[in-house]
């Protein structure tokens, strides 16, 4: 099975204000290392940045070596003009245009399971599913998803 992780995500596992989020997505983040499973989209990086240099107020060198980290394991995957053309045709899922061109580069990549906690959990779009890590009726699937072991 092949996931992705939001941005949301990736800024919770280093957000030290959100403790019981933070252990979830370093968790769910560590087992997809372990396993050598998952991609990342671009965009979500870049976003992860912005945001924890800029709102959370973090130290550059220490947003680049957490992004190093998962780099040097997961396959990162950009947008292109496919990705961008149904980007502007998903808002009428209801989808903001940069939450459809997340959707939409995942998707064409082969991502089964979108873990984010911004789109409606478990809904499927196009072959993504959007599952919200922290949810608590979702651990069976995260499990299945990406296994403990």
């Amino acid at each position: 099975m092949s996931v992705a992780f939001d941005t949301n995500v990736l800024v919770y596992a280093v957000d030290r204000r959100e403790s019981s989020r933070r252990l979830t997505a370093s968790r769910l983040i560590e087992r997809a290392l372990r396993q050598r499973q998952g991609v990342l989209i671009l965009q979500t990086l870049i976003e992860f940045y912005a945001v924890t240099t800029g709102k959370l107020k973090g130290r550059p060198e220490d947003s680049l070596r957490f992004l190093d980290r998962l780099r040097t394991v997961l396959a990162v995957h950009a947008a292109d003009e496919r990705d961008f053309d149904r980007a502007t045709g998903a808002e009428r899922h209801g989808l903001s245009f940069w939450d459809a061109l997340l959707w939409a580069t995942a998707d064409r990549v082969g991502v089964q399971y979108l873990l984010t906690e911004d789109f409606q959990d478990r809904r499927v779009l196009g072959g993504v599913t959007f599952v919200n890590p922290f949810e608590g009726g979702n651990e069976a699937l995260l499990a299945e998803i990406l296994p403990l072991s």
